[in-house]
């Protein structure tokens, strides 16, 4: 999970551990020996680390200080919509905020932007939520006084689900979970409709397990999209907020301004006064004054700006650890966030529409996935991309899933031989060159996409390219612009291969428009109008089944089946998941820091 309001998790590295018997004579070094070094050498590191893990008991601040942060790219936009990016969304995020937020300790959605009332009617299997926004909830610019601000109501709210989330040329992820599949084969949409000036109702054609986590949403002041929609259409919507936007005229909810974007250098938030949040005494949130974002080119970059003391907190790598634990004196502390929740995945193009139909015979075909997740060697990408400091990802659920189940795990771990087993049962074999063929002659080669600023990525399918080399078949490694990749994943489909990451599988029911073989991030074969497979169409009724459980052993079961298929089937190989460090200045208070709850960073305030 990220570290919330502005302090991204992505833990990048960029060399390999190089494991070398001592010179000068000694004694070869065992393979048990090292491995045994490497385990004291880890276990050293985590023992000089702080754990603090939530959930937070934050103690009441005083407003006031800047907190220097920092990213890698200068923002591509400030409109939510097209947002992809981790540095721009570190930076658009601030904005506005969720109709209610997520507990993840106590597993329970609370009031944010509005309270909310579930009303369930078992009798006509009708369920409706009601959402009531706070009082004196406005949409407000920097330093602008009253008469500036314009109120959020309900129709902010009606509008965002219907005509931006609800557009299906938008092909927003939130689209597909408007729509509720029937008992009798038919989808039905979720309504919403305006009870009064702040009130809304959510009303669903049957009963769903989870209708907060269905219905909930950021939205964004339909005074700017209305008009930008009304006169270009979907494409008015995507332009509107454009980076060459004067920033001081951009409308916050959010704890943040944006008072400042000079390109290459940095960005500046400043404290929103009229935010919503309050904290014991009734102050309102954040303390911090203002959050600085210096951009800089690359994390080597950010970490000196840390070792000199210009830079407020900093997402540490493994190799970086031993510098900063060894330290004399240090103004930080270094805190172990533990395993990620999430992980990154490796994905194959099983999409017809832009493909070599020769690589869409091996991709398609299970068995050839199977193969792919055998030869994708987890436990060396631990070792040499996190220096130890990872681990194998074997679960399709996050563990903070309630429904996790520590035996449903992945079969189809490292194991080559059994790699070139399954490949040969669909007529792979090797050739007198030591090359993989198929049975029509073709040699096994494609090309694998990743974001070229994702090093960590880059190490990984390296690794991976090094294993399939050893069977015969070869991988070129082609990094490209993140936004060029979303692109090819999202648009035209021109792709091979591609390893990205959309979060934990951390909800039953969560993921929609990834799950189901109509949803638009459904990203092996996505928008399809019917399912492709018996696969698919299986994962989808379980999928909806899951949604309309009420019952948690029933829907237990169903997820454990879900998940049974998804890891035989493969459409995504998990790879591992790194642990995650973060380093922060000793003169910030209420520091909370853990993968499932991230660090809050609204309720930092300096130390006196």
């Amino acid at each position: 999970m990220n570290i919330r309001r502005g302090i991204g998790l992505i833990l990048v590295t960029t060399v390999a551990i190089v494991l070398a018997s001592c010179g000068g004579g000694s004694a070869e070094v065992t393979r048990e020996e090292a491995e045994s070094q490497r385990t004291d050498r880890r276990s050293d590191l985590l023992e000089k680390m702080v754990s603090r893990p939530g959930p937070p008991d934050f103690r009441v601040g005083s407003v006031g200080g800047e907190f220097v942060s920092a990213v890698n790219n200068d923002p591509k936009t400030f409109n939510t919509l097209t947002a992809r990016d981790a540095d721009t969304r570190d930076v658009v995020d601030t904005l506005s905020n969720y109709l209610a937020e997520y507990d993840a300790y106590e597993r329970e959605f609370t009031p944010a932007l509005a309270t909310f009332e579930v009303e369930v009617s078992e009798e006509d299997d009708r369920l409706r939520v009601f959402y009531t926004l706070r009082d004196e909830l406005y949409w407000t610019r920097a330093n602008s006084g009253p008469e500036s601000w314009v109120p959020v109501t309900a129709d902010d709210i009606v509008y965002w689900y219907d005509e931006i989330e609800g557009d299906a040329d938008l092909q927003l992820p939130g689209y597909p979970g408007q729509f509720v599949d029937m008992p009798d084969g038919s989808r039905e949409r979720t309504t919403v409709d305006k009870v009064d000036e702040r009130t809304v109702v959510f009303t669903f054609p049957r009963i769903v397990a989870n209708p907060i986590l269905q219905t909930n949403m950021s939205p964004w002041p339909r005074h700017i999209f209305e008009p930008a929609k009304r006169q270009g259409g979907v494409e008015g919507v995507l332009n509107v907020l454009a980076v060459d936007t004067d920033v001081t005229e951009i409308p916050s909810i959010g704890p943040y301004h944006i008072v400042e974007y000079s390109p290459g250098v940095r960005i500046v938030l400043q404290r929103n006064p009229n935010y919503w949040k309050t904290d014991d005494e009734g102050t309102t949130l954040p303390y911090i004054e203002r959050l600085i974002y210096r951009i800089v080119p690359d994390d080597n970059t950010e970490y000196l700006l840390f070792q000199e003391g210009r830079k407020d907190a900093h997402s540490v790598k493994p190799e970086q650890l031993e510098n900063l634990l060894s330290a004399e004196d240090p103004d930080y502390t270094v805190y172990n966030g533990g395993e990620s929740l999430g992980s990154s995945f490796f994905v194959f193009n099983q999409n017809p529409a832009n493909l070599d139909p020769v690589k869409l015979s091996w991709f398609t075909q299970t068995e050839f996935r199977q193969a792919m997740s055998s030869l994708l060697n987890r436990p060396r990408i631990a070792e040499q991309v996190y220096r130890g400091l990872a681990a194998p990802a074997h679960h399709f659920a996050a563990t903070a899933n309630r429904f996790f189940d520590p035996d449903i795990r992945l079969e189809y771990t490292y194991n080559p031989e059994r790699a070139v087993e399954l490949l040969a049962s669909i007529g792979i074999t090797r050739g007198d060159d030591g090359l993989m063929y198929d049975a029509e002659g073709n040699h096994i080669e494609f090309d694998f996409y990743m974001g070229a600023e994702n090093q960590s990525g880059i190490d990984m399918v390296n690794i991976f390219a090094d294993e399939l080399k050893d069977v015969g078949i070869t991988l070129n490694v082609r990094p490209i612009d993140f936004q060029n990749l979303v692109e090819r994943l999202t648009n035209t489909y021109d792709w091979d291969a591609a390893t990205v990451a959309l979060g934990a599988n951390y909800w039953p029911s969560g993921g929609s428009n990834v799950w189901q073989s109509s949803g638009n991030f459904h990203l092996w074969r996505p928008l399809q109008a019917e399912p492709a497979t018996d696969w698919e169409a299986q994962v989808d009724r379980l999928y909806n089944e899951i949604r309309f459980t009420i019952d948690d052993e029933q829907a237990r079961a169903l997820y454990g089946e879900m998940q049974e298929i998804l890891l035989t089937e493969l459409p995504l190989m998990y790879t591992v998941h790194p642990f995650s460090f973060l380093a922060i200045r000793d003169k910030w208070n209420n520091v909370y820091y853990d993968t499932l709850g991230g660090t809050d960073t609204e309720y930092f305030f300096l130390a006196e």
